[in-house]
């Protein structure tokens, strides 16, 4: 990405200190990024390059010398080089630092500080067994001294941490030393005032200017606020917006996807009072919410705006709508939110912020977390698609692999079903044993639905990488919705969103798992994957036909939907008829 330039990093300490696995990581961790990585480590390079030196001290040397050399010619090349050897002497060490400096080629000494006693413990290959019964001579920690480095860019204590957690320290110096940029970073952006700042925090909100929200607004600003749209600081400025727009992309800090807009309307009244101001308030119902501050006011461009965002600008769509009755004007800016944003309808704990996802995931050993977006109520065909993704992801030798069954739970249109009766819904599939209870997470996702199909799609990915998901379950007309107008079809061509998300930009640590059509098997008496030879005997229950049948107290087919589950929905449909 732009702004990236190559360099050494050079990992030092005593063999099986976890040098080469931190390397190795790393290396893994910048090619997903898009960063050329390379690892030289004794295996590579004894066995080729240095196939002629023993380890004799001058032999030692002589190893340090040629890779710091390799080293130099593979971060001149725009590369990043990560040398692991245990290069004992500070000497030769200094030695490979120098040769970097003499051509202004940045250089990094990581000193992988893993007591002797620990080193021995693990003993991969059994050498420290042979140096202590004197088969090996002269290795390093044994009967050869190891000079701990006096001043290195990084010391990692391997003991108690994870591997995951080292790689994230380097990351963090080559971003300080402007090496990586914002896009290599996977930590979450949260724009929430810190709770000991919080008293201070408020108490400068009642003095400042107020701009009243509504509640679309107050649900772009908890996505903001938990950091799901890491690395926005706040509601996008014009340069961002129109990044936004153009390229689906934000591109000041390396390309991270960010396909749709989060912006903040007001009226022309609100934007000619609120000019000049330094900060001003958010508030919703009168209560502040948030702290805006160097806001930018931009003309909101409301047609061109949808026009690009939906690929149409029919008023009979929801969300082009609210956004075309919506204000004239766009204010961007930083933001700082008033605490964490609560709703009080007994959901609030299923509102799980990215980091705490994380957490989720590390408590539960979770080696691979495969996500799944939905606004609908849950029937065995889509059980069935995440079992198989699990059955692909076990396959492939992941040991713990944990589904985030993540229900969208801000603004969805009218006709959808609403959240508090699709998560009962999804509690009853769990409860069933359709779903694994212990290897689901099931969290509520806060950012509101705008139906605009692929370019949506992009969003829903994106937003689930921020919780550490490294896999994304895409179906069928992903974020659609029926066009406004007749005949009778879909907005967006089915197969759109699969393909787009496959492509785009900015998503190269998330894999995408499209799944194949599930429908009801007349002839298994259960929901299978549609087998286009025997077409005949698949059965499509619409969500159409689902409320017919609840409405008039029928039951689906035997193993469309756990009973449990079913009752759920057709109550909520029944109460509907009623109304």
């Amino acid at each position: 990405g732009a702004g990236f330039r190559g360099c050494t990093i050079w990992f030092t300490g005593l063999s099986g200190a976890g040098k080469t696995t931190i390397a190795f990581a790393l290396e893994e961790y910048l090619v997903a990024r898009g960063i050329p990585a390379y690892g030289l480590d004794g295996d590579n390079i004894r066995t080729g390059l240095n196939k002629n030196l023993g380890f004799a001290p001058e032999d030692r040397e002589e190893n340090i010398r040629r890779v710091a050399e390799v080293g130099k010619l593979f971060a001149d090349s725009g590369v990043v080089a990560l040398c692991s050897f245990v290069s004992p002497y500070n000497k030769d060490r200094e030695l490979a630092r120098q040769l970097h400096k003499a051509v202004g080629l940045p250089f990094f000494e990581v000193f992988v500080d893993t007591p002797l006693e620990e080193c021995e413990r693990r003993d991969v290959k059994g050498l420290y067994k042979k140096a202590r019964a004197g088969i090996i001579k002269g290795f390093t920690g044994i009967d050869q001294p190891y000079e701990k480095p006096s001043n290195p860019e990084v010391v990692i204590k391997t003991v108690g941490s994870k591997v995951e957690e080292c790689v994230q320290k380097i990351v963090h110096i080559l971003m300080e030393h402007g090496i990586l940029n914002r896009s290599a970073d996977d930590s979450v952006k949260e724009l929430t005032v810190p709770a000991e700042q919080l008293d201070q925090a408020k108490q400068e909100a009642d003095t400042l200017p107020k701009l009243e929200i509504n509640k679309l607004d107050l649900q772009w600003l908890q996505v903001l606020g938990e950091g799901w749209a890491t690395p926005l600081t706040g509601f996008m400025k014009e340069k961002e917006f129109l990044q936004c727009q153009h390229f689906n992309c934000l591109l000041d800090q390396g390309t991270v996807n960010q396909s749709i807009p989060i912006v903040l309307p007001l009226s022309t009244q609100d934007k000619e009072r609120l000019a000049g101001q330094e900060a001003f308030t958010l508030t919703y119902n009168g209560e502040c919410k948030a702290i805006l501050r160097s806001p930018e006011f931009y003309e909101h461009r409301k047609e061109e705006r949808c026009a690009r965002q939906f690929g149409t600008t029919n008023p009979g769509h929801p969300y082009i709508k609210m956004i075309m009755d919506s204000g004239d004007w766009l204010v961007g800016g930083d933001i700082e939110v008033l605490g964490r944003i609560k709703w009080g309808d007994g959901l609030d704990q299923y509102r799980l912020n990215p980091n705490e996802l994380r957490a989720k995931f590390r408590e539960l050993g979770a080696d691979a977390v495969f996500a799944f977006q939905l606004r609908n109520p849950i029937h065995n065909g889509h059980a069935l698609l995440m079992t198989d993704c699990k059955r692909q992801l076990t396959d492939r030798g992941y040991k713990k692999p944990v589904l985030l069954l993540h229900p969208l739970g801000g603004w969805t249109k009218d006709d959808d079903v609403p959240l508090d009766v699709r998560m009962r819904q999804h509690k009853a599939i769990m409860e069933e044993g359709v779903l694994e209870e212990s290897s689901t997470v099931l969290a509520i996702f806060p950012s509101p639905m705008m139906y605009a199909g692929p370019t949506e799609v992009q969003w829903h990915a994106k937003s689930r990488m921020s919780t550490g998901a490294n896999f994304y379950i895409v179906g069928r007309d992903p974020a659609g919705m029926p066009h406004p107008d007749p005949p009778k079809r879909d907005l967006y061509e089915a197969t759109h969103g699969g393909k787009v998300l496959g492509m785009a930009p900015g998503l190269n640590q998330l894999e995408i798992i499209p799944f194949r059509v599930a429908a009801y098997d007349t002839k298994a008496g259960a929901m299978a994957f549609f087998d286009p030879r025997r077409k005949e005997d698949f059965d499509f229950i619409s969500g159409t036909r689902m409320r017919a049948l609840a409405r008039s107290g029928e039951l689906p087919p035997d193993g469309f939907m756990a009973p449990k589950a079913w009752s759920v929905l057709s109550d909520y449909y029944k109460s509907l008829g009623k109304n």
